[in-house]
């Protein structure tokens, strides 16, 4: 079989997109129907995703299909699978957005918690994977994956093991099937945003301290300070398909930090214990203001 030719733009292309409803996914329907993308919509909540189609078509783009479902109930995944490539056929862009986030030490996380991450941030977009990519190896046509990781997918950052135990397997399968899928034409991209300012950076779960009090309020404004536009994103997504690039950024000071982390591993060490033990200060700190017995949890939606 001959070399198959890359996908570089989504034009014409029947795109799939999950977490559709709000945030990146909601931006990057928007933005890949304006580029004429041809879309298929998912997400957990219905009535915004019904939102989105409204918009997209009002806007003039077109939606091919659309389902509410929720990407880590495997058998949701593929009748609605099912149900695209029986109207459809195969896929040529496959965008897995659709996320959520637990914050937390691990002394604070329960099983619970840790599940939670791990089925809708890595094994829903394997779902997604298993049901949507082999169509669209077997059709021999040029096509795109792209997997939202995070940050917390390429740093060590302070209380989100829980959530880097997704992002960091999201972007380690990103990784092989970038080699895997190239022989046939299918580029593989792991988007790998900061703070990106969507209803999850303002309510994302943070377990065993008081998200409300005012000493956590002020180290969560500085994450909150620096998010980016969802828009930003989708559009850093859309070029990083044109561009090829497997590593793509929304902002510079997640580029750099990367970077900074490979070449001086040492220091970068010495940063990461820094960081921790400042949280865990701040903790302590908070956690003395309440009742010995008190658990504290905040809830979060499931969105970008």
């Amino acid at each position: 079989m001959g070399r198959v030719h890359r996908r570089k733009t989504v034009e014409n292309a029947k795109t799939l997109v999950t977490g559709a409803a709000s945030g990146i996914g909601k931006a990057t329907a928007l933005a890949a129907a304006a580029r004429g993308a041809r879309l298929v919509l998912t997400d957990i909540d219905a009535a915004g995703l019904a939102a989105t189609v409204a918009e997209v078509e009002g806007a003039g783009g077109t939606v091919l299909l659309s389902r509410a479902l929720d990407i880590s109930d495997y058998d949701a995944v593929a009748e609605f699978a099912a149900a695209v490539h029986e109207d459809l056929g195969s896929l040529d862009v496959v965008m897995n957005v659709a996320g959520t986030s637990v914050w937390g030490t691990v002394d604070s996380l329960e099983i619970r918690h840790w599940r939670r991450m791990i089925d809708i941030n890595l094994l829903g977009p394997i779902n997604v994977i298993e049901r949507f990519v082999p169509p669209m190896v077997r059709s021999g046509q040029p096509g795109a994956l792209v997997n939202v990781s995070s940050a917390a997918g390429l740093l060590a950052l302070p209380w989100h093991a829980a959530y880097s135990a997704s992002k960091y397997g999201l972007r380690g399968l990103s990784e092989v099937l970038r080699f895997e899928l190239a022989e046939h034409g299918i580029s593989v991209h792991v988007v790998t945003p900061g703070a990106v300012a969507t209803p999850l950076v303002r309510s994302f779960d943070l377990v065993g301290v008081d998200k409300e009090h005012p000493k956590v309020q002020r180290v969560t404004s500085l994450f909150t300070r620096h998010a980016v536009p969802p828009e930003k994103v989708a559009a850093a997504i859309l070029k990083g398909i044109e561009r090829n690039r497997f590593l793509v950024y929304s902002s510079f000071d997640i580029r750099f930090g990367y970077w900074w982390k490979r070449k001086f591993a040492f220091p970068y060490e010495l940063l990461m214990r820094q960081a921790n033990n400042q949280f865990s200060t701040l903790k302590r700190s908070v956690n003395q203001d309440l009742p010995s017995d008190n658990t504290v949890s905040q809830g979060s939606p499931e969105a970008h």
